[in-house]
């Protein structure tokens, strides 16, 4: 095991999970949360809502954008870590299946990393141009 995979460093931690989701690897990215994880998409965001531990964050966050987006990345660039705290600038990609609209939008996402596992998630974000990628003819 590397020291990376090992490691409960807030940043690293919030770092695998980004790994674990860009492979669509849901065993890694459950390894990451805490079994009473509060995990909150923004109001306005197609999933908004707040999802409790590692199987609602798996079944009402990434599976959905799966069955909805081709190829959802997020580009993690810059991390900015206090304690527990580690808030992550970065950039979401992805192509709808629906409409074939691509996004490309920046965001920001707030983690409390506790005991080497993800407690709480929030994220910000344009939500309107998610919404327009999901329109027909955006």
């Amino acid at each position: 095991m590397t020291e990376f995979a090992a490691s409960t460093a807030p940043a690293d931690v919030v770092r695998r999970q980004y790994l674990a989701s860009a492979a669509g690897d849901l065993d890694a990215l459950r390894a990451t949360l805490a079994p009473d994880v509060e995990w909150t998409e923004m109001a306005g965001f197609p999933l908004a809502g707040t999802y409790r531990a590692p199987d609602g964050v798996i079944s009402h966050v990434m599976e959905q954008l799966a069955k909805e987006w081709d190829n959802w990345i997020v580009h993690d660039d810059t991390y900015v870590v206090d304690g527990e705290n580690v808030i992550v600038l970065a950039r979401y990609t992805a192509l709808n299946k629906a409409t074939g609209n691509p996004i490309d939008v920046r965001v920001a996402h707030h983690f409390v990393v506790r005991g080497g596992l993800i407690v709480r998630f929030e994220q910000f974000v344009d939500t309107a141009k998610v919404r327009d990628a999901m329109t027909a003819g955006a």
